[in-house]
C-alpha cells in the first residue's frame, strides 16, 4: 500500500468538485431528502465556491492517494477561515472525504495525523471538527483518535437544520 498527500490548487478544481460530490452523496444521501442533498451540493460544491475556498490563504486542500489513485481529500482551516470561532490556537478539519471503497484502509487515521503535523507547523495547540450527530461511524472513529465532544452547532442541509457535534483534540 502506497499512501501520499498532495496539496490542491486551482488546476485541481474539477477533480475536487467530482470527488466532493461523489463522497458526500455516498455518505449522506440515504438519510437526507433528494431536494436537500441537491441544494447543499449545488451551494457547497459549485465551481465558484470551491475556487473561492482554494484561493483562501487560511484554507488548504490535500488529495490523498492510495496506490497512485486519488481516493479522497482533506480540507483544513485556520484563522478566519474556520467555520466557528475557536481561537488562534486551533486548526479546523472541515472535511475528510474518502471514497466508500477506500474507507477502513487507515486513510482517515493518516489524514488526522497529517492534520496534527500541519497544526504543529502552524504553532496550533489543538485540532477540531464538526461531525453530523447521526454519523455514528465517524463519531466513533474520532473518539478512537482522541477527540472529545465540546459542543455543537447548526448545519444546514438544504432547508433542514441539523446538528453537528463539535469535537476537539488537544496535543500540546
Amino acid at each position: 500500500m502506497t499512501v501520499k498527500l498532495t496539496k490542491c490548487n486551482l488546476e485541481d478544481l474539477k477533480m475536487l468538485q467530482e470527488i466532493s460530490i461523489e463522497t458526500f452523496k455516498n455518505t449522506f444521501e440515504a438519510q437526507n431528502s433528494p431536494e436537500n442533498m441537491k441544494a447543499y451540493q449545488e451551494k457547497a460544491f459549485n465551481s465558484q465556491q470551491l475556487e473561492m475556498e482554494l484561493a483562501n490563504i487560511y484554507s488548504e486542500f490535500f488529495f490523498v492517494y492510495y496506490n497512485n489513485e486519488v481516493v479522497g481529500y482533506l480540507k483544513i482551516n485556520t484563522n478566519d477561515a474556520q467555520s466557528e470561532e475557536m481561537g488562534d490556537n486551533s486548526l479546523e478539519i472541515e472535511r475528510i472525504y474518502i471514497k466508500n471503497e477506500y474507507q477502513k484502509h487507515g486513510l482517515g487515521k493518516y489524514l488526522i495525523n497529517k492534520s496534527i503535523e500541519i497544526a504543529i507547523e502552524h504553532s496550533k495547540k489543538e485540532i477540531w471538527l464538526g461531525v453530523w450527530e447521526k454519523n455514528e461511524n465517524a463519531i466513533a472513529f474520532y473518539k478512537k483518535m482522541g477527540f472529545v465532544q465540546t459542543g455543537s452547532h447548526s448545519f444546514y442541509m438544504g432547508d433542514e437544520e441539523q446538528t453537528d457535534i463539535i469535537m476537539v483534540k488537544a496535543f500540546i
